[in-house]
């Protein structure tokens, strides 16, 4: 990357693609910032740039690219690759990681001290990474190229969520456990196997998450 096409990126501000970061001192939070990318569309980690777009630069630009390998290779399953850039802008060096879409989704945080043996993953949603959620995990593992071929089969069941979409527009996993009277996980199965056909898409807000008709 050239310095004039970093200075656009940092003008464009934390999108979905782009995360700004004073600095890391932590490789478990480096590794939920790598994985958020991998487990969505990819994106830019920039090294040395405050959220208000403040370039201060890194104190040792060696330490911090240190800290990026180790999260991407060690605090992560499977491991993410990524390329590392030191850019000197503005008499400053920041570090510029690439994080492209994997094909191998979910990335799991592991070794992380607060979740000893849990299952955690972390996506893109506009300009923060989030935890994924159970129905986004299935979804993700789905989409992984090893994942074996997907057999689609319409139900009483899915006719009647079809309906109930085409009259309220959404449905949150509950409602539709409710709708059909199944188990919440018996629905959320249902629901992101027809996210994976490209009969559903599946949004995630701050709240929850919901189903609407692709």
């Amino acid at each position: 990357m050239n310095r004039h096409r970093l200075k656009e990126l940092i003008a464009g501000g934390e999108s979905s693609t782009v995360e700004f970061k004073r600095k890391f001192t932590s490789p478990v939070k480096m590794a939920k910032e790598i994985a958020a990318f991998a487990n969505t569309s990819g994106g830019w980690l920039i090294v040395g740039v405050d959220d208000n777009k403040k370039i201060y630069g890194v104190d040792s630009e060696k330490e911090q690219a240190d800290l990026i390998s180790t999260a991407a290779e060690f605090y992560l399953d499977p491991p993410v690759e990524l390329s590392v850039e030191i850019i000197n802008i503005e008499w400053k060096e920041v570090v510029v990681v690439r994080v492209e879409e994997s094909d191998r989704k979910p990335h799991i945080i592991t070794g992380d001290p607060e979740h000893p043996g849990e299952k955690r993953a972390y996506v893109r949603h506009n300009d923060e990474s989030v935890l994924a959620s159970k129905e986004m995990l299935r979804l993700l593992s789905g989409r992984n190229v090893h994942t074996a071929p997907m057999t689609l089969h319409i139900g009483d069941r899915e006719r009647r969520l079809f309906s109930y979409l085409e009259e309220t527009g959404r449905i949150t996993v509950a409602e539709f456990a409710d709708l059909v009277n199944i188990s919440k996980r018996r629905a959320s199965q249902i629901l992101v196997r027809l996210v994976r056909a490209d009969v559903l898409l599946m949004y995630t807000d701050r709240q929850n998450e919901y189903f609407t008709l692709a």
